[in-house]
């Protein structure tokens, strides 16, 4: 009878933990892309992805958890089993289609050129030829500049971290850089140092490339997690209220939403 009882109680512990396990999530990203996601000096992490994330977690009832990574490692680290979802501003391509799957898209943001504001340059490759441009590696931005402008004479210089982009740009090693339009302006732009500088052109377009969309990353095959976060997406996107005031918040007012 004691062994019995002892038996019951290992299985409901591991059954509890199994319950626990499904019920909470880990989110890979990288702190160093603000409004996205980035780190206060006492280590807290903050951004538009943290708070949409927090808001989705509580809308599929998941207690969700952070997992910090280089943004080049968060694919291999995923399907590593360090975490558990990507929540990383990262768009969803056909390219990373092959690696891992994605959920819908969530929100979506263009792509633009920063240059400093005495620089007449567009963002073709005729017009950048010669020049130095600095991308984030790994991102969609760094794979355009490789594919469309490399080949025609642009140097594309890619960094681990998107502030050391704005430095380089800032003392002159660069000429430009390719980024989401509302992280150039929230994290650069609208900072002392970014005051010399400015968008030009239009924002760029190679929907393979740059995709349709910024969605959350899982592994391949993990389908009941997709579902339910995807589940909860729709019902945010369909209230309308938490990505719009979002996008007020970090973005000084440009809308990021999906309107379907």
């Amino acid at each position: 009878m004691k062994l019995r009882n002892i038996i019951g109680l290992v299985m409901g512990l591991l059954l509890s933990q199994q319950a626990l396990a499904q019920d909470s999530i880990r989110y890979g990203l990288e702190a160093l892309y603000p409004p996205f996601e980035s780190k206060t000096p006492d280590g807290k992490l903050v951004g538009f992805d943290i708070a949409l994330g927090n808001a989705i977690c509580k809308q599929a009832n998941l207690k969700c958890s952070w997992v910090e990574g280089a943004f080049d490692t968060l694919i291999p680290a995923l399907n590593a089993r360090k975490f558990d979802v990507i929540n990383s501003a990262m768009n969803i391509t056909a390219q990373r289609a092959k690696a891992i799957d994605f959920t819908i898209p969530i929100y979506q943001v263009p792509t633009q050129l920063i240059v400093h504001k005495g620089m007449a340059l567009l963002p073709n490759a005729k017009s950048l030829k010669g020049k130095n441009i600095g991308v984030l590696q790994g991102s969609i931005q760094q794979m355009y500049a490789v594919k469309h402008w490399q080949p025609k004479g642009v140097n594309v210089v890619a960094y681990k971290d998107q502030n050391q982009v704005y430095d380089d740009l800032v003392s002159g090693r660069l000429d430009g850089t390719l980024v989401m339009s509302t992280a150039g302006q929230e994290g650069f732009l609208n900072k002392p140092e970014g005051k010399n500088f400015q968008f030009v052109g239009k924002p760029v377009v190679d929907k393979k490339i740059l995709g349709v969309g910024i969605g959350y990353g899982l592994r391949k095959g993990d389908n009941k997690l997709r579902e339910r976060l995807n589940k909860a997406i729709r019902a945010i996107q369909k209230q309308g209220k938490i990505i719009p005031k979002l996008s007020k918040e970090y973005f000084g007012g440009v809308d990021v939403s999906i309107h379907h």
